[in-house]
């Protein structure tokens, strides 16, 4: 798997202001060392409560709903961090203004990635929608198109998504700017850096396991080397380990997807298909109603799960745009006009 030494070209050739600042000798005052410790010790229960108890857990939509929100509360308390702080932005070099905006674009570019798979799993629940009805009734003609609704709706299912597929190589980028050389700073900046840092370590991790969980490959997952300096470290690898190592052993064991609820709807088609292929035997109608029941409730559960992820995407989206949004506004207000240019740029590649 991919780690972060292991990429040759880093993302900020200025220095990075995402590097690991470690608070010991750096005179940060006892307001300072109490904004930083609250707010990893607020990161570091953020991430316990998404390990799951049991592997059951690993991948439900309920669970990729609470790691969405988990990242939208993070990526607020950055935002709150950042006022508390007093950090003007006219005090930022513009060099980390544009790289900041380029990171938030791409996780925007991200965030419509996974939209997009979710509306196209959503479109497999009108074809499911078929079947079903197709199959109220006892006709032959009628369960001829159930299972041609069916194959529809496996093909549909194992295809590819072209957006999702790409994810990878905007994930490397931020992963190549969590390693790079140490940037001098006020001890503010300092501590912003390094809660910036706790934020990037869990933005990739929850994107790449979004990433390798649509896409149907765990070599979209990352592993992450994190200090043991950090107070949400622990938390941290504990939750990378229990995530990516049942999602690796699920990929191996022949799966085609590790979201729980697509694999109970795949599980209640496959044993739905035979049943309708002569038509269904006297003897063999209750079973039958039952796996036709077990379906549509299967498929139900699926398509609220998606709705309700998609919201959460969608949240997590806006938290990045009105930051993004924010900062430029900010920049005009100290009369920095060279973000201009750039920010045109972002909203062009939002809205492609």
């Amino acid at each position: 798997m991919s780690r972060p030494h292991d990429l040759p070209h880093p993302f900020f050739h200025f220095g990075n202001p995402f590097r690991m600042i470690s608070p010991k000798g750096s005179n940060l005052s006892k307001r300072l060392l109490l904004l930083l410790n609250n707010f990893e010790e607020t990161l570091a229960g953020r991430l316990k409560k998404l390990n799951p108890k049991d592997k059951d857990g690993v991948l439900s939509l309920s669970w990729m709903k609470l790691a969405m929100l988990s990242l939208c509360e993070t990526h607020n308390d950055i935002k709150t961090l950042i006022t508390e702080l007093e950090l003007p932005v006219c005090d930022w070099d513009e060099k980390w203004i544009d790289a900041y905006l380029d990171i938030s674009v791409n996780l925007l570019d991200i965030c419509n990635s996974f939209s997009s798979e979710i509306s196209r799993l959503n479109q497999g629940h009108l074809l499911l929608q078929c079947v079903l009805h197709n199959l109220d009734s006892s006709s032959s003609k009628q369960f001829i198109k159930a299972r041609s609704s069916l194959d529809a709706w496996r093909q549909h299912i194992s295809s590819k998504n072209p957006r999702v597929e790409n994810c990878s190589t905007i994930l490397n980028k931020l992963v190549e700017s969590l390693d790079l050389p140490k940037v001098k700073n006020s001890a503010k900046g300092k501590v912003l850096m390094r809660a910036m840092y706790g934020v990037k370590v869990e933005t990739v991790f929850i994107c790449s396991v979004f990433a390798s969980a649509f896409s149907g490959s765990a070599r979209k997952l990352f592993d992450l080397n994190v200090d043991d300096k950090y107070m949400w470290a622990q938390a941290f690898t504990g939750l990378q380990t229990s995530i990516n190592s049942e999602i690796r052993n699920l990929y191996s064991s022949g799966r085609f997807t590790v979201l729980k609820e697509l694999e109970a709807v795949d599980t209640s088609v496959k044993k739905l298909y035979p049943m309708i292929q002569d038509g269904v035997d006297p003897v063999e109608v209750e079973a039958f109603q039952k796996s036709v029941s077990d379906l549509a409730r299967r498929a139900e559960g699926l398509s609220q799960g998606l709705d309700l992820l998609t919201k959460e995407v969608d949240g997590f989206f806006h938290v990045v745009l009105t930051g993004r949004d924010a900062l430029l506004c900010n920049l005009r207000e100290c009369g920095t006009v060279s973000d201009t240019k750039l920010g045109c740029k972002v909203v062009e590649r939002v809205q492609s």
